[in-house]
C-alpha cells in the first residue's frame, strides 16, 4: 500500500516537474521588419534584442517587404508583431487605397515608435519651390501600391494635382529614386523614412539636391483631410549641403499585430521592450524617439488587448 503511495506522489512531481518547466519555456514571437539597409530592420533587431533580454519571450527580427506587405503578413496570422506606417494601418482598416474594398478588421495597435518624413528630394536647378511646382516635371512618386505612393496620393489630393500634371510620373524604390537623381532622369522624388536616411545622405555627396519645404496652410490643410499626417520639420544640416530646416509631414511607424495574438503575449512584449528602452536607443538614434509617453501617439487602429492593459498601468491610457 505504502509502495503504490509513494509510486503516485512520485508521479505527481515528475508531472509537477514537466509543468512548471513548460510554463518556464519562453513563448517564441517574431516581428517583420524591412530590408536589411533600412530602419525598420536595425531598429526591430534592437527591439527584439530587448524583448529577449526580459526574458519572457524568444523575440527575432525577420527581414520584411515595408509596410503593405507586412499588413498583409500580419493579417493573415503569417507573423505576430510587424513594423508598419500609420497610414498604411489606416487605409488597411478603412479598406481604403490599396486595401480598396478590402478592410482589414483583425489588425490591432500595440505601440507607435517614431515619426517617418515626407521627405521630397528636388534637384536645385528644377526650380521646384512649392508642390505647385511639380507641375510638368519628372517625378519619383513610390514604388507602385506603396505607402510612398500613397502618401504622394494623398498629398497630391489636397494640392490638386494628378500624375496627369506630371511630365513623368515614375514609380521607384528608394534605391532606384538614387540611381534615377544620379543619372539625371528625375527631377524630384519622395522618399518616406525616418532621417536621416542612407539613400539621401548618399544622394547628397554626389548631386546637388535639396529638400522641399512645404507651408504651414499646406500642413495644416494635409492633417484636417488625413489625420495619421503630423507637421513636423527636417533639422538644418541633417544633410549635406542642405542648411535650413525643412518643414514636412511626417507619418508614425507603429508596430501592429493581430487579434489573434494572446492579451498576455503583447503585456509581456511590450513590459521588456519599455523595461529595456536604453538598450535600444543604444543601437540606433531613432531608438531615442521611443517613449512611453508617445506610445498612443498616431494610432490608426484599434489597441490589441494586451496593449490596453500594459498602458493603463503605466498610466498613459485612460
Amino acid at each position: 500500500m505504502k509502495k503504490g503511495i509513494i509510486v503516485t506522489f512520485m508521479a505527481l512531481l515528475a508531472a509537477l516537474a514537466v509543468t512548471t518547466v513548460a510554463a518556464a519555456a519562453p513563448t517564441y514571437m517574431s516581428i517583420a521588419t524591412g530590408g536589411t539597409s533600412g530602419t525598420y530592420y536595425v531598429v526591430g533587431g534592437a527591439i527584439a534584442a530587448a524583448v529577449t533580454k526580459g526574458g519572457k519571450i524568444q523575440c527575432t527580427a525577420e527581414t520584411g517587404n515595408a509596410s503593405v506587405a507586412n499588413m498583409n503578413l500580419v493579417a493573415t496570422e503569417g507573423i505576430e508583431i510587424a513594423f508598419v506606417q500609420n497610414d498604411i494601418t489606416y487605409w488597411a482598416y478603412n479598406g481604403e487605397l490599396m486595401f480598396q474594398g478590402k478592410p482589414v478588421k483583425n489588425i490591432r495597435a500595440v505601440a507607435s515608435l517614431y515619426p517617418e518624413h515626407i521627405q521630397a528630394v528636388v534637384t536645385k536647378d528644377s526650380g521646384i519651390k512649392t508642390i505647385a511646382d511639380l507641375k510638368g516635371k519628372r517625378v519619383g512618386v513610390g514604388a507602385p501600391g506603396s505607402g510612398v505612393e500613397g502618401d504622394v496620393q494623398a498629398i497630391f489630393k489636397v494640392a490638386g494635382l494628378t500624375y496627369d500634371d506630371l511630365s513623368k510620373a515614375d514609380f521607384l524604390d528608394f534605391a532606384a529614386t538614387t540611381s534615377r537623381f544620379k543619372d539625371n532622369q528625375i527631377d524630384a522624388g519622395f522618399v518616406v523614412a525616418g532621417y536621416p536616411t542612407a539613400s539621401i545622405m548618399d544622394l547628397t555627396t554626389t548631386k546637388d539636391v535639396s529638400l522641399l519645404s512645404f507651408d504651414d496652410e499646406m500642413l495644416a490643410k494635409l492633417q484636417k483631410e488625413y489625420p495619421f499626417f503630423v507637421p513636423s520639420s527636417v533639422p538644418a544640416n541633417t544633410y549635406s549641403g542642405i542648411t535650413q530646416e525643412t518643414k514636412t509631414p511626417a507619418v508614425m511607424a507603429i508596430l501592429v499585430t493581430n487579434d489573434s495574438v494572446p492579451e498576455e503575449m503583447i503585456y509581456e512584449f511590450l513590459t521588456a521592450m519599455y523595461g529595456n528602452l536604453g538598450d535600444i536607443a543604444a543601437v540606433h538614434a531613432k531608438g531615442k524617439e521611443i517613449t512611453l509617453e508617445g506610445a498612443l501617439d498616431g494610432l490608426t487602429c484599434p489597441l490589441h488587448p494586451g496593449a490596453e492593459k500594459f498602458f493603463k498601468e503605466k498610466g498613459i491610457l485612460k
